[in-house]
């Protein structure tokens, strides 16, 4: 069992630039809770690689400015929006081209602990074959209709991984296997939108990759507090819907092979105890 998060360590514990893992954060029109995400983002980990998904509140020239006077900050521009998982695939191609194995995606409006980083990345790097989920830990700011909705769609992945073990399906602070990401999100069109985490996850499970989930922080920033949601109930709702059927429909179709995998895995455990 993974330790639980400890809020008292807060200090930065900046290691040597990563030959192997990366930070990256797609962000659209997030206003300073970008520029305080990426400063946090950077006292954790380098390199920190940005995507800017076709911002309009002049985000994208203040991250460039400064990755001009940091030299493990990248900020990538896109012309206009396309889509949480659009960014991340962007941002994915040029990681696994350049030989990054690892990407740990992180929301840019200031929700995820940056301070959970280390830990995160260190579990990946001991076990490369795994994704790392972050298990949210909710305090009063959350709203409760959004926390009962991701309770839902949990469900809803854990039946089509066979209860793999994907404690929370929609949590974005993760670590992927970057290159057997961008073969999932290369071989469909989909997985492009607020779509992308849910299926991401339960695609890679798929594919074999073994659920680790890691306790981490969460906080929902009010208005007032420089909070920023693009949210949208009736849109993301019936576009998580549609992505649950398609799930449903392959996880139907991968059933005899993921009862197999159920089979050995449970043998396995047995034989080791």
């Amino acid at each position: 069992m993974s330790p639980p998060y400890n809020s008292n360590k807060k200090q930065s514990i900046m290691p040597d630039r990563s030959q192997t893992h990366l930070v990256l954060i797609p962000s659209y029109d997030t206003g300073d809770k970008v520029l305080e995400t990426v400063r946090d983002a950077r006292r954790f980990w380098e390199p920190v690689w940005v995507v800017v998904d076709g911002s309009t509140d002049g985000t994208a020239e203040r991250l460039q400015a400064l990755a001009r006077a940091d030299a493990g900050l990248r900020v990538f521009v896109l012309p206009c929006n396309q889509g949480k998982g659009a960014a991340i695939l962007h941002g994915l191609r040029a990681a696994v081209a350049q030989g990054y194995t690892h990407v740990l995606t992180m929301d840019a409006d200031g929700q995820h602990a940056a301070e959970c980083i280390p830990a995160f990345m260190k579990v990946s790097a001991q076990k490369p074959g795994a994704l790392v989920l972050g298990k949210p830990i909710f305090d009063a700011s959350a709203p409760r209709l959004r926390v009962v909705g991701r309770r839902i769609s949990n469900w809803w992945a854990n039946l089509e991984t066979l209860w793999a073990g994907i404690d929370d399906s929609l949590f974005g602070m993760r670590v992927y296997p970057a290159a057997a990401l961008l073969q999932v999100m290369e071989s469909q069109r989909w997985m492009r939108r607020f779509d992308f985490d849910v299926e991401a996850a339960v695609r890679l499970v798929w594919g074999g990759a073994h659920p680790v989930n890691l306790p981490a922080p969460v906080r929902y920033f009010r208005p007032e507090e420089g909070g920023v949601s693009h949210f949208n109930y009736v849109r993301d709702n019936t576009l998580l819907t549609w992505m649950h059927l398609r799930l449903l429909f392959g996880f139907l179709l991968r059933l005899p092979l993921l009862l197999a995998r159920s089979v050995m895995i449970s043998r396995n455990r047995n034989q080791e105890r």
